[in-house]
Order: structure tokens, then C-alpha cells, then sequence
């Protein structure tokens, strides 16, 4: 997204949680005065999400309270301003302006785009894109790592002859995982060296290396116990990752119907051609924008 929206709310939800009023207060409820100002419990829950974490750290008895303290402190300088008129100055009132506006920008969203997904959407979302994921192989290998090429052809030898390669292994191989018989489970691709993975991908389960592979970390003999097809991912595993995908497309949404439902105008034609380039490249499955070039 384009905002910190996202950021926000997600931040605003466990400050809520963080500085949650007993069960019997309610949200008119008046905690304090300052001047004629009153602190309501919803007072409290608004700063919570927005200053909320400079408290993270504290007791959580004494969060809530250090709470209302700041939001004191606010309002009270808040007023003093008021009294000195403040308000009217051109960059304060832009100020205002801003914060009002980009509340109202978060609440709009909040209303119409986050409380409206549901978990069917988000299901559907899922099953249509893991419907289009390529299987992907999986390896469980194990090695036999010495430091030197000479004491790899050894080991290969060894094994020719009848050697049990769990047993060669834990006798001599350095690596960590030596005491297991050299095992190091599955893995897939891009997370090994490429020397070692190239090698383990392209032999058959229950062949082992004829020739000693060479990596940063020494020679290894590879032994291959079998492949699959490692599994996709479920939809609890990345409801969470599909959620932002469609929290986004709904803020895309909402975003080019609010603007089409006006009239937006840029008074230099260069910006406006700059800042289209930019959102363009915002799109999903857009390339990074570039700088322009210079005239």
C-alpha cells in the first residue's frame, strides 16, 4: 500500500488490547479533566493507537495510566495553543487539515475495505492462486564432508567396497551433521551451495556421489535417500499473506473509484506524468519505477 495504514491499524488493534478498560467502563466513561476538557475512556483507546507503543515496555498496570498522563500533557498544550491561536497559522492549519483528513481516509478504509473481507473471500483468494503454483521437488540427502579431495575419493572408495554410509558418516565426517549419519533432511531448491544442490537434484534415491563435490566448505560425498514433491503451503499457513494481498486490491479499488467519482487535476504536466509513472509501478506485478531521466 501507499500508506501505513496497514502499519497503523495493526498497531492501533493491540494498543487497544494493551490498554483495554476493565469490562464495566464504558467508553464515555470521564477519566480526568483538563480545563474544560474532559478524557474519556474512548479518548484513551484513540491515543492508544497512536502513541500507544511509546509504552510497550512498561508494567502493564502502569501503561494505561502513563497513557492518560501523556494525553494530559497534550491537552493542555493543545489548549495553550488554542488560547494563542495556533490554529489560524497556515502551517498549523494545514497540519489539522492533514490529520483530519487522513483519519477519515483510515476510517473509510477500516469500514469498507479490513471489517469488509471475510474468510470465504480470503479462501477463494487462496484457492485460486495456490491452484496455479508449480509443484516443486524436495531432496533428502545426506553427506560425508572432509577437508580434502583425497579423503573424499577415500570415503567413495570405501563405500564401493561395502561401507555403510550412515556409519562412514558418523566416523568421519566434520560436518554438524556427522553424529546423524551425515542427515540433513529435505530441502529444496535455493537452499543449499549450487555445487551441492546441483549434485543432489540430478541423482536418482539410493545412489550416492562418484566423484567428490567441491564447496566453500570443503568436499562432500552426497548420498540421496529419496525426493518428493514438497507440499504447498495450507491456508492457515498464509491466510495472513493473502490477506494483505486482497487488503491491497481493495484499497486499489476504493482508491481509483474515489478518484474517478472526482476530478483530479495536476497543474504541472510533468508531475502529473511523474507521479502516474510511480503509482503505475505500484500496480501488482509491475516493474519498479525508474528515475526520469534527466533533461
Amino acid at each position: 500500500m501507499t500508506f501505513d495504514l496497514r502499519l497503523t491499524l495493526a498497531a492501533s488493534a493491540v494498543a487497544l488490547m494493551t490498554f483495554a478498560t476493565p469490562a464495566f467502563a464504558a467508553e464515555s466513561d470521564v477519566v480526568a479533566k483538563v480545563g474544560d476538557k474532559e478524557i474519556t475512556e474512548r479518548d484513551l483507546m484513540a491515543a492508544a493507537g497512536a502513541i500507544g507503543q511509546q509504552f510497550a515496555q512498561m508494567p502493564p498496570e502502569q501503561r494505561k495510566l502513563a497513557l492518560l498522563s501523556a494525553l494530559i500533557d497534550i491537552k493542555a498544550l493543545a489548549q495553550e495553543a488554542e488560547k494563542a491561536k495556533l490554529q489560524d497559522e497556515p502551517d498549523v492549519a494545514t497540519e489539522i487539515a492533514f490529520q483530519r483528513e487522513r483519519a477519515l481516509h483510515n476510517a473509510y478504509f477500516a469500514k469498507n475495505g479490513v471489517a469488509a473481507v471475510t474468510d470465504e473471500e480470503l479462501k477463494a483468494r487462496y484457492d485460486k492462486e495456490i491452484a496455479t503454483v508449480e509443484a516443486k521437488q524436495e531432496v533428502h540427502a545426506r553427506h560425508i564432508l572432509v577437508k580434502t579431495k583425497e579423503e573424499a575419493e577415500a570415503v567413495i572408495k570405501q563405500l564401493d567396497e561395502g561401507g555403510d554410509f550412515e556409519a562412514v558418516a558418523k566416523e568421519k565426517s566434520t560436518g554438524p551433521s556427522g553424529p546423524e549419519g551425515g542427515d540433513l533432511g529435505f530441502f529444496g531448491a535455493g537452499q543449499m551451495v549450487p555445487a551441492f544442490e546441483k549434485a543432489a537434484f540430478a541423482m536418482e534415491p539410493g545412489t550416492y556421489t562418484k566423484e567428490p563435490v567441491e564447496t566453500q566448505f570443503g568436499w562432500h560425498v552426497i548420498k540421496v535417500e529419496e525426493k518428493r514433491e514438497a507440499q504447498k503451503p495450507s491456508f492457515e499457513q498464509i491466510k495472513d499473506q493473502v490477506r494483505q494481498v486482497v487488503l491491497r486490491e481493495k484499497y486499489m479499488k476504493l482508491v481509483r473509484d474515489a478518484r474517478a467519482a472526482l476530478s483530479v487535476e495536476y497543474v504541472d504536466p510533468e508531475m502529473k506524468k511523474q507521479v502516474e509513472a510511480i503509482e503505475k509501478s505500484m500496480e501488482p506485478g509491475a516493474a519498479p519505477a525508474t528515475e526520469p531521466a534527466a533533461k
